[in-house]
């Protein structure tokens, strides 16, 4: 299960291109080592490999500090931690039009001793037309919208990880198959996929190698959302009202090796948001998520184990003001998040709540931002004496 305190959870990685750059092979090469050596970021760029190949290379990072209350290692104190969250590189090439590929690197952790540097995108794509696509390789998976647009994309600083949980190999993402795409002039999207799934291993549930079924399907009644990442704000971009919903189900996705059982979850959601002639830009997301688990899960492993049954809700506020104060907006929001678990043994059923109160402070749309955060958290799942405590986090978001 992910963190759902301090982490980045699972995101869309969409490299956001500052400049654009065509250059040749030589100079590509030359350009690489310059970087290399003068620390020059050509992050962002496009460099042009030959009459139909392109390569493009992007940077992203998060950086906070954060203070929780009864965080500290002896249990009691509050601890105050500076983190690089999320380091990341962003790669995409394509020979004409319609074959692509994506891989992208994330570093989470900072240099903790738990951090890691891991491939979270890694993706062959034939892109046919814009209502037929194929992808394959390691991706994120039809879902939740909050999962189509992680951290990097909300309008909040966190990803919201304690209503949107669900199995996940890196990120959020999984290895598989989907084919994708949008019709009606782009006002009915639709994703559906095969993908390697929950608790596989010997020992786990999964030992059989079931697949993981996932469809996604969502109308725009307004602007259309095209592409097949999402966002929680377009910042005045686009006038959005849009309702989707998805379900992931594998059978022998639960349980353990000698009692396996089904794993299916199930979510609706909506975003609202439209740019008032003042130019204001107010904000509702909202979504409901159902876990169902027919077996306590009990994996152990990569993609596995964590997952609890229940049912989550998730609703956030947000306006951007249209006046600019130095380099950029101010965006309050308010979000809050709780997921309600079930209990599938003797163990009493518990709760995990959060409710953040915040502003962004948007200087480049995603790719530059500063947000600082109030959260109230309770966990009826913890001890009863850090069951509730508060948090305060200080994020600065860049992408190239």
């Amino acid at each position: 299960m992910r963190s759902t305190v301090g982490n980045v959870g699972s995101n869309s990685a969409r490299p956001q291109s500052g400049f654009r750059r065509r250059i040749g092979i030589g100079a590509f090469v030359s350009a690489a080592i310059i970087a290399a050596s003068a620390q020059t970021a050509l992050a962002g760029a496009e460099f042009k490999l030959s009459d139909d190949a392109t390569l493009n290379l992007g940077l992203g990072l998060r950086t906070s500090f954060t203070s929780l209350e009864k965080g500290a290692a002896n249990g009691s104190s509050t601890s105050n931690d500076f983190s690089a969250e999320s380091t990341r590189v962003y790669m995409s090439g394509a020979f004409g039009s319609y074959i692509k590929a994506t891989m992208n690197f994330d570093r989470q952790g900072g240099a903790s001793a738990t951090a890691t540097t891991q491939m979270i995108d890694g993706i062959a794509q034939f892109e046919v037309s814009e209502g037929f696509n194929v992808w394959m390789g390691r991706m994120l998976p039809p879902s939740d919208r909050a999962n189509l647009y992680g951290p990097y994309y909300t309008s909040a600083w966190a990803y919201p990880g304690i209503a949107s949980n669900g199995p996940s190999v890196a990120a959020g993402r999984d290895d598989g198959g989907m084919i994708w795409g949008s019709l009606m002039d782009s006002k009915l999207a639709y994703s559906v996929g095969l993908f390697n799934g929950h608790n596989r291993g010997t020992t786990n549930s999964n030992n059989s190698n079931k697949l993981m079924t996932a469809a996604r399907l969502q109308y725009s009644f307004w602007d259309a959302e095209k592409g097949y990442y999402r966002n929680a704000t377009y910042l005045g971009g686009k006038d959005v009202l849009s309702i989707g919903g998805s379900i992931q189900q594998q059978a022998n996705g639960t349980g353990t090796a000698a009692s396996p059982g089904e794993l299916k979850i199930s979510n609706v959601d909506f975003l609202l948001e439209k740019k008032l002639s003042s130019g204001m830009v107010p904000t509702l997301e909202g979504g409901y998520y159902v876990y169902s688990l027919e077996k306590l899960d009990a994996g152990v492993g990569t993609n596995a184990g964590g997952l609890d049954a229940g049912k989550s809700k998730l609703v956030t506020a947000a306006v951007l003001f249209p006046q600019k104060v130095g380099w950029g907006q101010f965006q309050p929001f308010v979000r809050y998040q709780k997921f309600d678990r079930t209990a599938m043994s003797a163990s009493p059923n518990t709760s995990n709540t959060g409710t953040d109160y915040g502003v962004n402070y948007i200087i480049k749309g995603f790719n530059a931002k500063v947000s600082a955060v109030y959260t109230q958290l309770e966990d009826t799942s913890r001890p009863a004496a850090s069951q509730k405590r508060d948090q305060f986090v200080l994020g600065v978001q860049l992408q190239y």
